[in-house]
C-alpha cells in the first residue's frame, strides 16, 4: 500500500482571521488575564498598538491546524513553537506546514482500572515544520510531532 504522506509533502495553508473576540477570548480561556490582551488603552499605554495574541492561543492554533489536516484520531506528541510580529486584531494568521520526518510508531490504548493494554495499532509519526504568518511578518514557527494510525490498521477486541 502506498503510504499517505511522504516526507516533504506540503500541508494545505488555513487561513485565521485575528478578531477582538478571538484574542480576548483566547486570553480567558488559557487563564491569562494581562491587560494587553484585553485591554486596548493598557496595551497601548505599554508601547503596542493594540491588544494582541497571547502564545497559548497561537499554540491551540497550530494544533489545531495539525489535527484539522490528520484527522480526529491524530494525537498531538510534541508542539514546540516560537513567537516573532504579533497578531493584531483585523489581521490574518496563514498557518502553512511541511512534513519533515516520517516513522512508524505502536500506539497503544490501556484500560485504565487495571493498566492491561486494550488494543495496539500501528500508527505513523509525523513531525511537521510549521509556520505561520500575518501583516507585519512572521508570527509563529515551531515543530510538531504527531501520530495517527496507519490506513490499514484495524482496532481489535470490542
Amino acid at each position: 500500500m502506498t503510504p499517505p504522506y511522504r516526507v516533504g509533502d506540503e500541508l494545505p495553508p488555513l487561513e485565521i482571521p485575528v478578531t477582538r473576540t478571538l484574542i480576548v477570548a483566547g486570553a480567558i480561556a488559557s487563564r491569562d488575564y494581562q491587560d494587553v490582551h484585553h485591554d486596548a488603552a493598557s496595551a497601548r499605554e505599554k508601547g503596542s498598538p493594540d491588544i494582541f495574541m497571547n502564545i497559548l492561543t497561537t499554540n491551540g492554533l497550530v494544533g489545531r491546524y495539525i489535527t484539522d489536516h490528520f484527522g480526529p484520531t491524530a494525537v498531538l506528541r510534541k508542539v514546540a513553537i516560537r513567537l516573532g510580529a504579533p497578531n493584531y486584531p483585523g489581521d490574518v494568521l496563514r498557518l502553512t506546514g511541511r512534513i519533515t520526518e516520517l516513522r512508524t510508531a505502536d500506539r497503544s490504548s490501556a484500560d485504565t482500572s487495571s493498566d492491561e493494554v486494550v488494543d495496539a495499532v500501528k500508527a505513523i509519526e509525523a513531525v511537521v515544520q510549521v509556520t505561520g504568518g500575518n501583516g507585519i511578518g512572521r508570527h509563529v514557527t515551531g515543530t510538531v510531532a504527531v501520530t495517527f494510525p496507519e490506513p490499514s490498521a484495524k482496532r481489535t477486541g470490542a
